[in-house]
């Protein structure tokens, strides 16, 4: 199944993203199937998935100690990003600073929920030749590029898309909000095509995902403009559900596209929290080892992760009309 935006509906986007208006919510005609459904979630089974090395396992991970030649350099956007080749001729892309964890993180987690997710690893050093120009770099997510998992030139949209009014889109968010990501732009919705080249074979089926990438900005505070990102005191600080009217709910939530919070309901978020809590001890511990969390650090964070959790579980006590913050 491919989703495929016409050219009014992208003139349109175009013309709300820069009047700042929200764009307009609108669902399928008809629910997708448990078959379409498996584009953008699958049921992860009742194996825990490895959330240390995640979706590629080992075989596509970065060597440490590998010398990586400089190709091109991308500055737009808050993370600079490098595309770099290593000594096999592997490509990949290597985006610097305080979002290479968090997106390492957010990866890892969704993964394992069931949420398409391409192989992402973290790296707190490299070495860069740059036409002859040898230097250590810090801290950087990298991302291969697998023969046969192929981004298209496609987004989806979260307002427009075969699966609004889902528990899984709508799950999604609530996971998202849950770890304040607060860049909820479209464009940071990728599409992916698997082919049948050898090196996809270890991926799931179906052919076609949806994944939310550039998953950086999180795990801090949230709002429009450069929010801090990757700091636990001001995670802490924030809370998650602020109220609960009717069958809507409300959140702490300060970042782009206020309009997503209105597609949510208590069940979205009874469901999320129940699919978050299926996650093991061990399975949240190696998704922070994975991007390089202190011992420390992870404890605080997944205190406070957990307490979102069970706000979320608890909502099956209650009646929805219920006023309640949290």
């Amino acid at each position: 199944m491919t989703w495929r935006l016409t050219s009014a509906v992208v003139a349109i986007a175009v013309l709300a993203g820069a009047c700042g208006g929200a764009i307009a919510i609108r669902a399928p005609e008809h629910p997708p199937t448990s078959a379409e459904m498996k584009v953008l979630w699958s049921d992860p089974g009742s194996e825990p998935r490895d959330l240390f090395w995640g979706i590629g396992g080992q075989k596509y991970a970065p060597k440490p100690d590998a010398m990586y030649v400089f190709k091109s350099r991308d500055d737009l956007g808050f993370s600079a990003k490098y595309r770099v080749a290593d000594p096999d001729g592997v490509e990949w892309s290597a985006k610097l600073g305080p979002e290479a964890q968090t997106e390492v993180l957010l990866s890892r987690i969704l993964w394992g929920l069931g949420y398409h997710q391409p192989p992402v690893y973290y790296l707190p050093s490299w070495k860069i030749d740059r036409d002859n120009d040898v230097r250590v770099e810090s801290e950087a997510r990298f991302r291969p590029k697998v023969k046969g998992l192929e981004e298209t030139k496609e987004y989806w949209w979260w307002q427009q898309n075969p699966f609004v009014g889902t528990h899984e889109l709508n799950g999604l968010l609530v996971v998202l909000l849950m770890f304040n990501s607060t860049d909820l732009k479209n464009d940071n919705n990728s599409i992916y095509k698997l082919t049948k080249e050898q090196d996809v074979k270890a991926f799931e089926a179906p052919d076609t995902w949806f994944a939310v990438r550039d998953l950086g900005a999180a795990l801090g505070e949230t709002g429009a403009l450069y929010p801090r990102r990757n700091w636990l005191e001001g995670f802490e600080r924030h809370g998650f559900i602020t109220a609960i009217n009717g069958n809507r709910v409300q959140f702490d939530y300060q970042g782009r596209h206020q309009e997503l919070i209105s597609m949510i309901h208590p069940a979205d978020v009874q469901w999320a929290a129940e699919h978050m809590a299926k996650l093991t001890d061990k399975q949240w511990h190696d998704a922070f080892r994975a991007a390089n969390y202190s011992d420390g650090d992870t404890e605080r964070y997944l205190r406070k992760i957990k307490e979102k959790i069970d706000d979320g579980l608890v909502l099956r006590a209650r009646p929805i009309d219920e006023q309640a913050t949290h």
